[in-house]
């Protein structure tokens, strides 16, 4: 397998929920009060008979209105028409918002027009339930007309090498994905294990649905990813995209 970041950039977000590009050469962290800083980066994955995508990022475009999911997986080799699979952990808008593009001529297109979109089935129910603004039900509604929508439910698998796991935590539906091939394991664990630091650290996040079981939860996947050799993807991670997980006296280390 091999494993291409697609980094969207950094962005700062405060109570509205809107994100807000930020560049630290040229912005300044005092400018943006009580605001949280974040990495956006989606993955792109190869496997023997697929090419996945772990999650959308937000969606936004270049100054030549080209998808910047688009451009990096470009840059990375290949064309959008390419993946497979698209698959979601949960549908916050900064992991759901590249999953369509809206053009500046007010026409939306699907970004992955040729892809089957992967999506824990409780999650899109929520999605247009919720009251919630981290959830945009124009994509979603774009999506239903237009996209090959495939639907599970709790722990199971797509096929012998994409494996999904029901863990709630996060958002009530939240789910991960384990990639097994030859003697590879990929591990995406969307927002709850969205960066080294939140397991490393040990701590309970304010951001989450269930704090203490997300935090317990990342325990479980770091010991598990110790045992097994698994690299893992960090979806909002700063100081590591990716990482392999080395069980140490007290917690854990990222290598």
């Amino acid at each position: 397998m091999q494993v291409h970041t697609l980094f969207e950039g950094t962005y700062s977000v405060d109570a509205t929920k809107k994100f807000v590009p930020f560049d630290s050469t040229i912005h300044s962290f005092k400018d943006r009060p009580a605001s949280l800083f974040i990495n956006v980066q989606p993955f792109l994955v190869e496997l023997n008979n697929d090419l996945v995508l772990f999650d959308t990022g937000l969606g936004f475009s270049d100054e030549q209105g080209e998808l910047i999911l688009h451009k990096n997986i470009r840059n990375a080799g290949f064309d959008p028409t390419d993946i497979t699979k698209v698959l979601m952990s949960h549908l916050h808008y900064d992991h759901s918002g590249g999953m369509i593009h809206k053009l500046e001529n007010g026409k939306v297109d699907l970004s992955f027009p040729d892809a089957e979109y992967i999506i824990n089935r409780g999650e899109w129910e929520t999605a247009f339930s919720s009251t919630s603004t981290s959830y945009h039900t124009d994509i979603f509604e774009h999506l239903q007309r237009n996209a090959q929508l495939k639907f599970v439910e709790g722990d199971g698998s797509l096929n012998e090498t994409i494996a999904f796991e029901f863990t709630g935590a996060h958002c009530p539906n939240h789910q991960v994905f384990l990639l097994t091939e030859n003697n590879q394991k990929v591990f995406f664990g969307g927002d709850v294990l969205p960066e080294p630091e939140e397991l490393v650290k040990n701590f309970i996040a304010k951001y989450d649905f269930d704090g203490r079981k997300a935090m317990e939860l990342r325990k479980e996947f770091g010991k598990r990813a110790a045992e097994e050799n698994w690299e893992c993807l960090f979806y909002h991670g700063k100081s590591a995209a990716t990482g392999f997980v080395d069980a140490v006296e007290g917690g854990f280390r990222i290598r």
